[in-house]
């Protein structure tokens, strides 16, 4: 999905924005943030390479998985120019410079291998990366403008919430996709559907149409459905939608799947593994050994997750314990059981001027607070924009002061983080509220 691209594409104007990309290069309290947008979460080991070596070369050396697959280099100093090109050279950037904002299409990490799936989503997400990215008039899209397209995996991110999802169903023995507007296939219905072969006409025809309604202050779907209703956006995109039964009743299955360890392919004697650096937070060292495990176990390919985490894939199933043992030198988390596995934390204080805590650090203190093999996800969060997590987590601790925290539990009932249970707690305080929690009221 990645092309050469010429040299000189750091140097043409790009529209404001608050997000950084490849680009656009966002200061923040540690320096500058730079965004590499991946097609799918798709990674070369030589790819990976280059991220680790623009990171020791222009940076901090941290390189942050994000919570939609891509990753993005921390603590940017000196010579951006230099390291957009690197990058660039890597074959990390877009087919059009204009068209780096809006590659925002997730896949499951599983795509193409996943024992579960209906269909390979990658050759619909090929053309739709390719309009997005060379179509001018879509570069008017908001940098948060999100798409997803999932085709039945057991490993994949129903949560978060996009402007535009497609679902792959089974419908008189075909393939379908099932699609919302502002919302996620896991938490939302349907609206409608179309065949399978026409996925990409409906892409096109929402992000037309979008553009075509969407007033100044309406960049994300769920601002312009506040005067648009659904179905009158439906009944505007000029192609035939399903909206019986069986579409509008049809909730997206869920297999239970972990994202770290042994993970089956449907390809015979191949199998995926697995792993997360502490918190989202990759090493160049990391990063460079998962490369070459990648190179000597695999096809020389990695995925990088919505879970902050990366999937080394085609492995011969004889040398999945190996990887693991690798992966687990390398300081990669292999098990949902470590509790610093069911962690995210935002960069915090120490990177962030609105992070009123030192989410990270306290993360860790917190995992060894909590009892071994606890099944709640928590997620610490700096303010209350909630950077590390785009889905609301079961439990939630928002930072008030350095080392003080509000305890949120999620409820659907209740917008934001959920039900507030507990306000200005310790980390000792907070860790053995979650501990006598149930794990059935916290876990995903």
């Amino acid at each position: 999905m990645n092309e050469p691209f010429p040299a000189r594409q750091p140097h043409v104007a790009l529209r404001p924005s608050a997000c950084p990309g490849l680009l656009r290069i966002v200061q923040a309290l540690d320096g500058g943030i730079c965004r590499i947008k991946l097609a799918g979460g798709a990674l070369t080991a030589d790819q990976a390479d280059a991220v680790a070596t623009a990171a020791e070369r222009y940076a901090s050396g941290v390189i942050e998985a994000t919570n939609r697959g891509n990753l993005q280099i921390r603590g940017i100093k000196a010579d951006r120019a230099g390291m957009i090109e690197l990058l660039l050279a890597a074959g990390l950037g877009p087919r059009d410079a204009a068209g780096d904002d809006v590659r925002n299409l997730m896949l499951s990490p599983g795509a193409g291998l996943d024992r579960h799936m209906l269909l390979d989503a990658r050759p619909l997400a090929d053309r739709v990366l390719q309009a997005l990215e060379t179509t001018p008039r879509f570069h008017q899209l908001s940098a948060k403008f999100a798409l997803q397209l999932d085709a039945g995996e057991a490993l994949a991110m129903l949560e978060h919430p996009h402007d535009l999802w497609l679902s792959a169903l089974m419908l008189d023995d075909e393939p379908w996709f099932a699609f919302g507007l502002a919302g996620s296939p896991g938490l939302g219905s349907p609206l409608g559907a179309v065949p399978a072969a026409q996925g990409f006409d409906l892409v096109i025809a929402v992000l037309n149409r979008f553009l075509d309604l969407a007033g100044p202050d309406q960049s994300r779907m769920r601002h312009l459905l506040g005067d648009v209703g659904p179905q009158a956006f439906i009944d505007g995109l000029g192609l035939p939608v399903r909206r019986d039964a069986a579409v509008l009743q049809w909730c997206r299955p869920l297999t239970p799947c972990s994202h770290l360890g042994i993970y089956p392919q449907r390809q015979s004697g191949l199998g995926a593994f697995g792993a997360a650096p502490p918190l989202g937070r990759l090493t160049s060292t990391m990063l460079r050994g998962v490369a070459q495990l990648a190179r000597e176990q695999g096809d020389g390919n990695l995925r990088m997750t919505p879970w902050q985490s990366l999937l080394l894939p085609n492995i011969a199933q004889p040398q999945l314990t190996s990887v693991a043992a690798s992966c687990a030198r390398l300081g990669l988390l292999c098990s949902a059981a470590e509790p610093l596995a069911r962690m995210a934390a935002c960069t915090g204080s120490a990177g962030c001027a609105k992070g009123l805590a030192d989410t990270k650090g306290d993360a860790v203190h917190l995992a060894t607070l909590l009892a071994s093999g606890a099944s709640a996800s928590v997620h610490l969060s700096g303010c209350s924009r909630s950077c590390a997590v785009a889905h609301v987590a079961p439990a939630t601790l928002l930072a008030r002061a350095p080392g003080r925290y509000d305890l949120y539990l999620r409820d659907a009932r209740q917008a934001g983080f959920g039900a507030l249970r507990a306000c200005d707690l310790t980390l000792e305080e907070a860790g053995a509220l979650l501990d006598v929690r149930s794990r059935s009221t916290l876990d995903d």
